[in-house]
């Protein structure tokens, strides 16, 4: 039954990332169509092709290794001189007459210029004479942004709905909101890296927390801690922790009435913040609180979104960084990061770890599997909007470079300077894509061989 529960978590979250990647390509290909482009492929994966359907002018389809998708939009590439040498231009002079010009364009030589006209040409060869109003180059820059906003905005929209839905629903169990009740008594003392963990029969004799000794009980309200009111979950840990190893007064609501306890805390190494790596001896009582996932509609699902995006930004910053240290791993030069980032491998092992775990139940086990799928999908947007080619920001930041230099030659009215050439950037675009395959390769690998657990 478990290992069926793991298959069924596995294949769950597969589906809703193929899926999420079928609608990030239609976030390209259907604006390109509304706006007269031509798109002549729609593929989900990668490789050799396991299906395909021609319906119309588009072939759609799916590829063997499903780690991504493409649609292939004609004229992605303005001509060079080899191919402007036939491209006639009609010129009007000042009294109206209607001549026409050869645009040629020099070229030269080498292996990055090699390179670009390799791929210029494979471009071309995909174009016949009526496609020639139908080129993606020639669209307005507004129209280009929007074809190649489509596809992220889609994932970013995808993990808007999830996340609003689990957040009405279920409510975010990463921002829980904390009641000053009681909702454990610890009854002995740790270390921290332990925590959780059940006490021996030694530590219940030898070490029991001062919350147990005081006789705090599960259900008690703080009411004042040495004479200071209680407000918050948040300052009574910091009164705390401040106390060192002194006396301390505690004044609970236990059933309606006014309990006063005595104890003294005591200083033990905590981790005082989540992803602290070194506790600090801070004063300690022994109490966890009742803690809820804290619920909200549409406008707390925004202000989430805009805190995981500082996050994920950070992530990103840091992303090679992180990737170098899973390949130490791989090799057994350290222990892998069970914080750090996994490839759709080791999204797959999670889900299906979380369908699986016999101590999680069934509500749980959907809000995570939820939120696991939301969180690809908004990290997919993200990583999507990096200015860089051939990332789709790489192809947003090219058509705002066009259309600002164009307004600017507007308003200033000098000569058009015509259309921004991408294909000047390719080389920097595969060694982009270069290091991205190399990443990933190594995130898969890592899911494989020493692979972050649930219980991490």
């Amino acid at each position: 039954m478990t290992a069926l529960l793991y298959l069924l978590g596995v294949l769950i979250f597969v589906f809703a990332i193929l899926a999420s990647i079928g609608l990030h390509e239609l976030g390209h290909l259907i604006p390109a169509k509304r706006f007269g482009g031509k798109v002549t492929q729609y593929f989900i994966g990668f490789g050799p092709t396991v299906w395909s359907k021609q319906v119309g002018e588009t072939e759609y389809g799916v590829k063997a290794i499903p780690l991504g998708g493409y649609v292939k939009i004609i004229g992605m590439l303005p001509p060079g001189a080899e191919e402007l040498a036939d491209e006639v231009e009609e010129v009007r002079d000042a009294a109206g007459n209607v001549s026409t010009q050869v645009k040629v364009r020099k070229s030269n030589t080498g292996m990055f210029t090699q390179l670009i006209s390799d791929a210029r040409a494979a471009e071309w060869e995909l174009i016949q004479p009526e496609d020639a109003d139908r080129l993606f180059y020639k669209m307005p820059a507004w129209k280009k942004i929007v074809v190649m906003a489509g596809g992220p905005s889609v994932n970013i929209a995808i993990a808007f709905l999830i996340f609003a839905g689990v957040f009405a629903t279920f409510g975010n169990p990463s921002d829980p909101t904390v009641e000053t009740t009681v909702a454990e008594v610890q009854a002995c003392l740790v270390p921290p890296d332990e925590d959780g963990r059940p006490c021996t029969a030694a530590e219940l004799r030898d070490s029991p927390t001062p919350a147990r000794e005081a006789g705090i009980e599960v259900g008690d309200e703080f009411v004042s801690f040495n004479g200071v009111a209680v407000t918050d979950w948040k300052q009574l840990q910091t009164l705390i922790r401040a106390n060192g190893d002194k006396q301390a007064t505690v004044v609970v609501d236990r059933d309606g009435e006014q309990v006063t306890l005595q104890t003294a805390t005591t200083v033990t190494p905590r981790f005082l913040e989540v992803g602290d790596t070194e506790p600090e001896p801070v004063g300690f009582l022994g109490v966890r609180p009742v803690a809820s996932p804290t619920t909200g509609g549409p406008i707390y699902t925004i202000d989430q979104m805009g805190t995981m995006t500082v996050e994920v930004v950070k992530s990103l910053a840091t992303l090679p960084a992180k990737v170098w240290d899973v390949a130490q791993a791989i090799v057994g030069l350290e222990e892998r990061d069970p914080t750090g980032p996994v490839s759709i491998v080791g999204g797959g092992r999670l889900a299906g770890e979380t369908a699986a775990h016999t101590q999680i139940d069934l509500e749980s086990k959907i809000v995570s599997l939820l939120l696991l799928i939301g969180g690809f999908n908004f990290f997919i947007g993200m990583f999507n909007f990096v200015p860089l080619l051939p990332l789709d920001g790489g192809h947003i930041a090219s058509a705002a470079w066009e259309g600002t230099r164009r307004g600017f030659a507007r308003l200033r009215r000098r000569p058009d300077p015509g259309y921004v050439d991408a294909a000047k950037l390719l080389p920097v675009a595969y060694v982009v894509a270069s290091m991205i395959l190399v990443l990933g390769l190594v995130l898969i690998v890592g899911d494989l061989v020493v692979p972050v657990h649930l219980e991490s």
